[in-house]
C-alpha cells in the first residue's frame, strides 16, 4: 500500500494544512489520492448536520465524497474517544482501519489523518499510534513550530519508531506570523533526529508548499 500517516505532536498544530498540501501537489503530479480523516471531533452542526472542517478540506482537494473521507462526526470538541463515549457513538480500532482501506485500488495513495497526538486515544480500543500501526503506512510528524516543540518532537519519534513505524519526515509548522526570531528548532533538531526536517512558513501554499513537503515522501 502507497501512502502515509499524519500524526502530531500535539493538537492544533497544522496537520490538515500540511495533509491537504501534500494531497494537492500529489493530485497535480497526477496521483489518484484517496485521504482519510475517519473521524473527527468539534464538528458544528449545520442546517442540522454534522459538518467535519478538516474532513471537507480533504475532500474539495481529492474530489472524493465526503462520506468517503470521514465515516464518524462528533460534536464535542475532545479527543474523539471521549467525545463518543459522551454523544453515545460506538465504533472500534478495526472500524477505522476498514473505512481507511474501503474502496482501495492498487495504484492509489492512501492518506490517513489521526486526531490529535500521536498517543492520543481515537478509539475505545486504541491510540493514533494502534491505528498508524494497523495501517502499516510510513508516518509524517507535524509540530507547531514554537518553544517547546524540541521536546514534542523527540517524545513523538521515539513513540513512533518503538513501534517499528518508519518516520518519514517532520514538518515544523509555523502557526502564527508572529515567531520568535531567536528560535530555530528546525536547525537544532537535525542534531538529534534521523529524519528529515522541514518548516512550512505561515501562510505557505500551493507550489511553495509543495517544493517543501514533497521531499518528506522520499523518506
Amino acid at each position: 500500500m502507497r501512502g502515509l500517516f499524519i500524526t502530531g505532536a500535539d493538537t492544533g498544530v497544522g496537520k490538515t494544512h500540511v495533509g491537504t498540501a501534500l494531497a494537492a501537489a500529489l493530485v497535480a503530479q497526477g496521483w489518484r489520492v484517496r485521504a482519510r480523516k475517519p473521524v473527527e471531533s468539534g464538528c458544528p452542526r449545520v442546517n442540522g448536520e454534522l459538518r467535519p472542517q478538516d474532513a471537507l478540506a480533504y475532500a474539495a482537494v481529492t474530489g472524493e465524497p465526503l462520506e468517503a473521507v470521514c465515516r464518524y462526526r462528533l460534536m464535542a470538541a475532545l479527543s474523539p474517544e471521549r467525545a463518543a463515549r459522551l454523544e453515545g457513538v460506538g465504533y472500534r480500532l478495526s472500524d477505522l482501519v476498514a473505512h481507511c482501506r474501503a474502496g482501495l485500488g492498487a495504484e492509489d495513495f492512501l492518506l490517513v489523518e489521526g486526531a490529535g497526538g500521536f498517543l492520543s486515544p481515537i478509539a475505545q480500543d486504541g491510540l493514533n499510534a494502534d491505528l498508524a500501526l494497523a495501517l502499516g503506512l510510513p508516518v509524517l510528524l507535524v509540530a507547531a513550530d514554537r518553544l517547546g516543540a524540541i521536546h514534542q518532537v523527540l517524545a513523538s519519534a521515539e513513540a513512533i519508531e518503538r513501534r517499528g513505524l518508519k518516520l518519514t519526515g517532520v514538518v515544523l509548522s509555523e502557526i502564527s506570523p508572529q515567531g520568535e526570531p531567536l528560535l530555530d528548532n528546525a536547525t537544532d533538531l537535525k542534531r538529534w533526529i534521523n529524519a528529515r526536517v522541514v518548516r512550512l512558513p505561515h501562510g505557505a501554499e500551493g507550489p511553495v508548499a509543495a517544493r517543501l513537503l514533497l521531499p518528506l515522501l522520499a523518506g
